[in-house]
């Protein structure tokens, strides 16, 4: 049984780095893998949004004494890098076809990002990565998630966090009498402040009536599971739940 029909996944560059936080770790490509084809084997019709942290992130521009413009142009080639590794870990399980589309022009390694095409590719069963966010600075990938997700008229957005296994009232890794909701709606998030994605990105998804799930990205089988019907995490929605 199928929640969805097609989905929109978020990662973070961090998720690929694993516990060093910095580069690429192999388990952490292999486990990532596993987890998009299992949703992909269900029928499922699969888009991922890949951030570049574990390279490059804007608002370490100062530390470097580099413009942020030029910060954020530099993490977005990070995004397209952990797309062509991620990319090169799937072929590896899966015959499905898998495509690499950015925001920004970069024909030798990706295709363009069109959401006629990347509509299409769906709907004949590829795997589709988008990377280079939006192709603009100033944005973080939090923003594109949402929004590609809505271009993409996808059911739901999968917000795969490292290091926390859903939305808390406070930071469970300050306070560990912290509470993780189990339910949420934009509108309550934004009241009271909780920084689970850029506001911007949270104002579009209310806006838009976006389901998203917020889950640990280490827990195993959870990405399918929530596709399946399964309440894990933290569902965020535009209205309370029914």
């Amino acid at each position: 049984m199928r929640r969805y029909s097609r989905v929109v996944v978020k990662l973070s560059g961090e998720a690929l780095a694993g516990g060093s936080g910095w580069g690429t770790d192999p388990t952490s490509l292999a486990q990532l893998a596993d987890e998009i084809v299992s949703v992909h084997e269900l029928g499922i019709q699969i888009a991922v949004v890949i951030g570049g942290g574990n390279y490059f992130r804007g608002r370490m521009a100062d530390g470097w004494g580099i413009d942020r413009a030029e910060a954020d142009n530099i993490g977005m080639l990070g995004t397209v890098m952990n797309a062509l590794m991620l990319r090169g870990v799937l072929t590896a399980r899966t015959e499905t076809d898998v495509r690499v589309m950015t925001a920004m022009p970069m024909h030798s390694v990706a295709e363009p990002f069109i959401r006629l095409r990347a509509d299409r590719h769906l709907h004949r069963g590829l795997i589709a990565l988008l990377a280079g966010g939006i192709g603009q600075p100033y944005v973080t990938t939090d923003y594109p998630a949402v929004q590609r997700a809505l271009e993409l008229d996808a059911d739901a957005l999968l917000v795969a966090k490292h290091g926390v296994d859903g939305v808390y009232d406070s930071d469970p890794k300050v306070n560990p009498d912290a509470e993780r909701f189990d339910t949420l709606t934009y509108r309550e998030a934004l009241s009271a402040g909780i920084r689970v994605m850029d506001e911007s990105a949270f104002v579009l998804a209310n806006e838009q009536k976006l389901v998203m799930h917020v889950f640990d990205v280490r827990a195993k089988g959870a990405m399918r599971a929530i596709c399946e019907g399964a309440d894990i995490g933290t569902l965020i929605t535009s209205d309370p739940p029914n």
